[in-house]
């Protein structure tokens, strides 16, 4: 069976997250049921990031099997006709080996998490960054960040629920940007790892809020990180000020498709 991969943007406010849920809207069913429409299935399409209720994509890497060979503008076409009008669309398509596969083939994964601190609501840019409506320190974040970076337990930062068999993990980016967008004064968080436990960024993010804000001192993060106890971790973000923007492979599926 020829199969596919394909890269996703999504809102994440209509989902209960990208996997599959008796009962409940997600963006793994959606695209499930656009690839019915064009193929007798049963389809089951793996994706790079399950991502939760309410995060967005607008790099989202999942692959699924057809029965048939497709060309692949011609099926990027044919999905997104299908997916309307739900906020999921296909960005690229593009045939990969049989052996391939969107999560385990991932070398890295990279989430933006957008921190609004302007005093008015958000209008246009509401639901897809977290409002504070204060200013925060984004050099004092930084400093925090610094030495949560590398290969650490990160038992502090994930959730009570996470289901991974090991805490540690390897964060290769965390950088923290104060910058002027359209909607105002903005703080933006960056995470790039190999893989992430659950809740972890944003757990960071939250974490890292708190030394923007100065309640906590930059060194407190660390503290927490070593302590290995996860009651010291600042608020869990809100899950809509993150989105999943990019992951990479090497080959790059996708590179034909881009070029």
């Amino acid at each position: 069976m020829p199969r596919y991969a394909l890269r996703i943007e999504h809102h994440g406010a209509p989902f209960a997250g990208w996997q599959r849920q008796a009962g409940q809207p997600t963006v793994q069913a959606a695209l499930e049921a656009a690839l019915l429409r064009l193929d007798p299935g049963p389809h089951a399409v793996a994706a790079a990031g399950r991502t939760d209720a309410g995060v967005h994509a607008r790099g989202q890497v999942a692959h699924a099997d057809l029965r048939r060979p497709w060309d692949p503008v011609r099926l990027l076409e044919a999905l997104n006709a299908h997916l309307r009008p739900l906020p999921v669309a296909v960005l690229a398509c593009a045939p990969v080996p049989d052996a391939w596969h969107a999560r385990f083939d991932a070398l890295s994964r990279r989430y933006l998490y957008r921190i609004a601190t302007r005093r008015a609501p958000l209008a246009l840019g509401a639901g897809q960054a977290w409002h504070v409506r204060r200013p925060l320190d984004a050099g004092a974040m930084a400093e925090a960040a610094l030495p949560l970076l590398g290969r650490h337990d990160f038992t502090t930062f994930r959730a009570a629920l996470c289901q991974a068999r090991s805490p540690v993990r390897t964060l290769d980016a965390l950088s923290v940007q104060a910058l002027e967008t359209e909607d105002g004064p903005e703080v933006r968080v960056t995470a790039q790892a190999r893989s992430f436990l659950h809740n972890q960024v944003r757990s960071l993010v939250g974490t890292l809020e708190r030394v923007g804000s100065g309640a906590w001192a930059p060194s407190r993060p660390l503290q927490a990180l070593q302590a290995r106890d996860r009651a010291l971790c600042g608020p869990v973000a809100p899950a809509h000020g993150l989105t999943l923007t990019a992951v990479a492979y090497d080959p790059d599926p996708f590179a034909l498709a881009d070029s």
